[in-house]
């Protein structure tokens, strides 16, 4: 090789090298930024899994310190004196309702079930559940359609209590003389792929008691 092609072949790479560090100069900084928002999102993503665990345990904590109290009455008013909202704040109530329903008055109970199904700000299924365990405990004595509005919006098809609401409105149904409507929801639920075995057979018992044939 001569001379000059060496020398060439110097000054080109010469050229190619601050072309680099010129685009280097140019648009180094979006590589630079790219990086720092990698580890800033994997470390913030981390400090909210840490801050949601922690937040988790300390609810933990505290239910069971309410809990831990000496009666009924005492475990009810330490859950209500946790300020909570939403998805815990209906948890507290339904716990709280679940030590309100031991009384032999168990209104305070049923009422703040009640209120907790018409809560809207809390997640479908705790006010699903409330709904259902205010149902039960109303018992036989209370108003039937009372019962039966709480029961509705439950029974669709696709909502996480829906066969066992249904099975409430058959047994009201029952219990209020209307057969034909009692026989129609315990053949739903015998048919449904929704409802457990055990859920199924207990339809199908009823329905032999209605003097029906579930296999009709």
């Amino acid at each position: 090789m001569s001379n000059s092609d060496s020398f060439i072949d110097e000054v080109t790479e010469e050229v190619r090298r601050d072309q680099l560090y010129a685009k280097f100069r140019r648009y180094g900084w979006i590589a630079v930024l790219a990086v720092l928002l990698l580890v800033g999102g994997a470390a913030y993503s981390e400090w909210q899994k840490a801050r949601a665990q922690a937040a988790a345990q300390a609810l933990g904590d505290n239910l069971i310190a309410a809990l831990g109290a000496p009666d009924t009455a005492a475990r009810a008013a330490a859950l209500d004196a946790l300020a909570l909202d939403a998805a815990p704040g209906a948890l507290r109530d339904l716990l709280a309702a679940g030590e309100e329903s031991t009384a032999d008055d168990r209104s305070p109970a049923i009422d703040r079930l009640t209120a907790l199904a018409d809560d809207s700000t809390a997640p479908v299924v705790y006010r699903h559940l409330a709904a259902l365990k205010a149902v039960w405990l109303m018992g036989q004595d209370s108003d039937a359609d009372q019962r039966r509005a709480l029961l509705q919006p439950l029974s669709q098809a696709g909502q996480p209590f829906a066969p066992l609401a249904q099975e409430q409105l058959a047994l009201i149904a029952v219990e209020t003389g209307d057969t034909a409507a009692a026989v129609a929801q315990l053949r739903d639920l015998i048919n449904s792929t929704e409802a457990s075995v055990g859920l199924r057979q207990r339809a199908a018992q009823l329905m032999v008691a209605l003097g029906e044939d579930p296999g009709a």
